[in-house]
């Protein structure tokens, strides 16, 4: 069992979101003493007899808790968005009788869509994500992590043909539980290709009405399909800097796929051998780099900024992290092993703009040098100095 970075409480109700196979319910049973129903009240709503009794009579739940004659101490309510109606009893819950309540959940489009009572405050919300390299330690392999993801499964999946039955699968489950199930689209089939063109435009600026082109559909559904993966946890945007809100509104976010073996099974290159050094290597490093960042951004609650910067000359920089207001880290991500004067031509031509960011270029060279005021470094002794991480 990998242990996990984030640490759920135990004083307090709260909700943990996350993609399908992100770990969820292994960390509570990791947590919490499942199997202790004397104690905590666990209902699966993936099982379809409990989903279906308690989508008719929410307020079952009630009659149930009523039963316990001490406790239940706590309620763990798997994929909540199932039934949303709980939340209301679960808040009554909260507040007459004191029960902690933990809700799991893979989509938040249909609690949004839904007005949902996310119970104003009464819940904290968290968020679980494929392994960091630090969950994974010694396990680490850089080049499986870009060729296969870190999905849970997949580390505890040895064969590499069995990685990529997974990933075919996941996918596949992907579009049957979470979007036709859920009714997140009237046709699959247009949202089916623009999967595999979103893929292909990983990590790129979001370029609307040429994706639309490619799927065959409308701008706003391409828009409402990102909207789609975004609620659904399949990835984040990564908005454009500006200290002007209405700048940033002006430009498009760029998309990253929450994982990288999702991503080369939506893009159809999950059969290829990944090679170092190449273009696809290229934004897989930078699709990965830029996850950690988020993921331990989330675990370790530090609320930084994340953004991208794009020039009107066409400089641009990775990512633009505002620690505080006062506070900025620029970093340019380089999946090369030798790092040459061009490399830092970003970084250089935006020193005088950022005079009081520190900037950094993550790549593979294994010994931390200084160039122009520019700390280039091992990506993983970066990643750990910029969390302060010892």
């Amino acid at each position: 069992m990998i242990p996990r970075v984030f640490n759920p409480p135990k004083s307090h109700s709260f909700f943990l979101f996350g993609a399908r196979g992100t770990g969820k319910s292994t960390l509570l049973k990791q947590v919490f003493n499942l199997s202790d129903q004397s104690k905590i009240l666990y209902l699966d709503l993936l099982d379809p007899v409990i989903e279906r009794d308690l989508a008719v009579h929410p307020e079952r739940l009630f009659e149930i808790v009523k039963a316990y004659k001490t406790g239940p101490d706590w309620v763990v309510i798997d994929e909540i968005q199932k039934v949303p109606k709980l939340l209301d009893v679960a808040h009554k819950l909260i507040f007459e009788k004191k029960i902690k309540f933990v809700f799991t959940g893979s989509s938040a489009r249909k609690l949004k869509r839904d007005s949902a009572n996310l119970l104003a405050g009464r819940a904290f919300s968290f968020y679980l994500y494929p392994l960091t390299f630090i969950e994974l330690g010694e396990k680490f392999d850089l080049n499986e992590v870009l060729s296969f993801g870190s999905l849970p499964e997949i580390c505890h999946l040895g064969d590499e043909l069995d990685r990529k039955r997974y990933l075919l699968s996941y996918v596949q489950t992907y579009i049957k539980e979470e979007v036709l199930v859920e009714q997140l689209v009237r046709n699959i089939d247009p949202f089916r290709l623009f999967l595999e063109v979103a893929a292909q435009s990983n990590t790129e600026i979001i370029n609307y009405s040429s994706l639309a082109r490619e799927a065959g559909i409308n701008s706003k559904s391409v828009e409402r399909y990102f909207s789609i993966l975004s609620d659904t946890l399949l990835g984040h945007l990564l908005e454009p800097y500006s200290k002007s809100v209405r700048a940033r509104q002006k430009q498009a976010p760029k998309f990253y796929f929450f994982d990288c073996g999702v991503v080369r099974a939506l893009t159809n290159e999950i059969n290829q051998k990944l090679q170092d050094q190449t273009f696809s290597y290229g934004k897989l490093f930078e699709q990965f780099i830029v996850n950690e960042f988020l993921r331990l951004n989330s675990y370790f609650e530090k609320n930084w900024k994340f953004s991208y910067l794009r020039t009107g000359a066409g400089v641009e920089i990775d990512l633009v992290i505002e620690k505080n207001r006062n506070e900025v880290v620029l970093v340019e991500i380089k999946s090369s092993h030798h790092i040459h004067q061009d490399h830092l031509s970003s970084l250089i031509s935006l020193g005088k703009e950022f005079k009081s960011a520190t900037r950094y270029l993550l790549c593979q060279e294994k010994q931390a040098r200084i160039v122009d005021g520019i700390k280039i470094m091992n990506w993983k002794d970066g990643i750990k100095e910029i969390f302060e991480i010892s």
